[in-house]
């Protein structure tokens, strides 16, 4: 929806919703338990430009994980 629509033809809210009910909300009212609820993770762009996908960022990380596992295991015994 346009904040303010010019004419009556610029609004596209539909004929059916009570434009004044939707008054008064609140934007990232539920932000906290969306992200609560996620593993979304932000990559920096050179990070990003090496693993392109999730699945090419998943894959190099348990193979760090198995290295770390490794060299731990190697240290202990």
């Amino acid at each position: 929806m346009k904040p303010n629509p010019e004419t009556q033809f610029d609004d596209d809210l539909r004929p059916e919703y009570d434009a004044t009910v939707l008054k008064g909300g609140v934007r990232g009212k539920y932000v906290a338990r969306y992200q609560a609820g996620t593993n979304l993770v932000l990559l920096a762009p050179d990070v990003a430009a090496a693993f392109p996908t999730s699945e090419a960022v998943n894959e190099a990380l348990r193979l760090l994980l198995q290295v770390a596992q490794r060299s731990t295991l190697t240290h202990m015994g």
